[in-house]
């Protein structure tokens, strides 16, 4: 018995001396690396996931090419979230407008070990009944389609970032940072490329229980707040999710960044992970993993669902 205590106590010497002696090396090939060097490694890593990493900000965001293009949106990758660590407030606009039933959506909230949020814009391929929108797969965007999105995000603790651009969905993720989405504000405008097709959106908008005092109107463009989660009503099932999920976000967060020390920077984090820990690397940007097998098993789940009345 005491021989045994005394392999495990010696192993767990070798793998710790073994492991500060690998960090240490890692350490010192990343401050052997100029900035652009950093970067480029960095945005090498993420493409294959459908992101991109922005130096000044220090955060990724998603591509125009990214493959969740192809799985579109539906309401079930929503639902199942929070299985899968993303813990997130989202405002879903449903509306009519070209023959064909359009969705804009704005979430806000945790993604794993990333803060952040997002403005998606997809569309049916005719106009769908309320009944099915949880049931319907959304396409997303084509290049014609696109629209001029943009969103300030703000937490807590009075920290801001703004991005823009002309996409189908627009994102920012902090990687390392927690919240609950409750302590996001996110200050979203779309505009829009004909008056009605703008009219329309904001007759969505007060579907979605939304008044004039949650959205603005300037020309063809529409800024919506999002930061109250009075709207939102969550099951107890997926309280539970929530709760279990924000739980290990919050621990994975610390881990990283005990991980990652001594460096400050996202850069420096991200490759410290990446050369010390490529499998948790490999997670860090979740929902490639996610969306995949939602939209393999989307039907399925989806039938389950009906039958014990969750949809």
């Amino acid at each position: 018995m005491y021989f045994f205590l005394l392999i495990l106590l010696l192993v767990a010497l070798f793998c710790s001396i073994f492991f500060r002696w690998r960090k240490k090396k890692i350490i010192c090939r990343i401050q052997s690396m100029d900035t652009g060097q950093k970067c480029c490694k960095v945005g090498e890593l993420v493409k294959p996931f459908g992101y991109c990493f922005h130096e000044q900000c220090g955060f990724f965001s998603s591509t125009l090419d990214a493959w969740q293009r192809e799985a579109g949106y539906t309401w079930f990758y929503d639902y199942m979230a929070p299985r899968f660590g993303m813990v997130f407030d989202s405002l879903p606009v449903y509306f009519d407008y070209d023959g064909r039933t359009w969705l804009i959506e704005f979430w806000k909230g945790q993604y794993g070990i990333n803060a952040g949020a997002e403005i998606g814009i997809y569309h049916a391929d005719r106009i769908v009944s309320e009944k099915e929108y949880k049931t319907t797969l959304f396409a997303a965007a084509s290049d014609e389609e696109l629209l001029n999105c943009s969103f300030v995000l703000c937490g807590k603790d009075g920290s801001c970032v703004q991005v823009s651009q002309f996409h189908w969905w627009l994102t920012a993720f902090f990687t390392g940072r927690f919240v609950w989405p409750s302590e996001l504000n996110m200050k979203a405008a779309v505009r829009f490329s004909d008056r009605r097709m703008q009219c329309a959106f904001i007759n969505g908008l007060r579907n979605a229980g939304y008044t004039e005092q949650d959205f603005a109107v300037n020309g063809f463009c529409v800024t919506v707040s999002f930061a109250s989660t009075e709207k939102m009503h969550y099951r107890l099932c997926t309280r539970f999710w929530r709760r279990l999920s924000q739980w290990k976000n919050k621990t994975s967060c610390r881990l990283y960044l005990w991980l990652t020390k001594p460096f400050e920077s996202t850069v420096d984090r991200v490759l410290c992970l990446y050369y010390l820990l490529p499998a948790a690397f490999r997670n860090l940007l979740r929902m490639h993993r996610f969306h995949k097998r939602c939209h393999r098993n989307s039907r399925c789940c989806q039938k389950r669902c009906c039958r014990k009345g969750l949809l």
